[in-house]
């Protein structure tokens, strides 16, 4: 089984965006899928419960019954963890022995920004992290190319060694598609063709 992070201290960054929509396209792949929601919130189970029975099933686990621990059962093929805000100390360092991959998800904001320095500053002192046993990888996410907001996001990111995998654009195909418990990958193609390209360089990623 392989595990995917998706991680920010900030709040409201859309890690639940990514997450749901990630494990949308796994499963979509006739790959076994669970979600593991590690908000209080519970964001993601929400997304779950609303989602149609003829898509392809995604399992879910849920923090209040299961406590983070890197021992879990290996019976998918994939688990995303859809983490809560402000996660920190031991249950960072569980949820990283648990990643072979960590989704960074960042907005072109200054709080946002701010945020996201000090937690990849924090990973990167991480033991798991230092040994390369995980991968980090930064979307930019509800990007407007024409800004100067998104250049300046731009700029900030250049200065780490780490791969920026895709910008994606601030866009309501993703809010109407939680509404009915879908990622934008079940939607027909014709209504999320621009952001299926966008996110192509970061499926390519996760199935490297």
């Amino acid at each position: 089984m392989r595990t995917i992070l998706v991680a920010n201290p900030k709040g409201g960054c859309g890690k639940t965006t990514l997450a749901t929509n990630l494990a949308a396209y796994l499963a979509g792949r006739n790959l076994r899928v669970a979600m593991w929601d590690l908000d209080r919130q519970k964001s993601s189970l929400d997304w779950l419960a609303l989602r149609p029975a003829e898509l392809p099933s995604i399992a879910s686990r849920d923090a209040e019954r299961d406590e983070i621990h890197p021992n879990i059962p290996e019976n998918n093929d994939w688990l995303v963890l859809d983490s809560p805000a402000g996660m920190h100390g031991k249950n960072l360092a569980h949820a990283l022995k648990l990643a072979h991959k960590i989704i960074v998800p960042v907005q072109p904001s200054l709080f946002d920004m701010s945020a996201t320095r000090d937690f990849l500053d924090q990973l990167m002192e991480e033991r798991t992290v230092r040994k390369h046993k995980t991968f980090i990888g930064i979307i930019g996410m509800r990007v407007d190319p024409r800004t100067r907001a998104a250049a300046t996001l731009e700029q900030f990111l250049q200065q780490y060694d780490l791969p920026v995998l895709t910008y994606l654009r601030d866009t309501m195909v993703y809010v109407n598609a939680a509404f009915n418990g879908k990622g934008i990958f079940d939607l027909p193609h014709y209504q999320a063709e621009r952001d299926l390209a966008q996110w192509q360089p970061l499926i390519e990623w996760v199935k490297a």
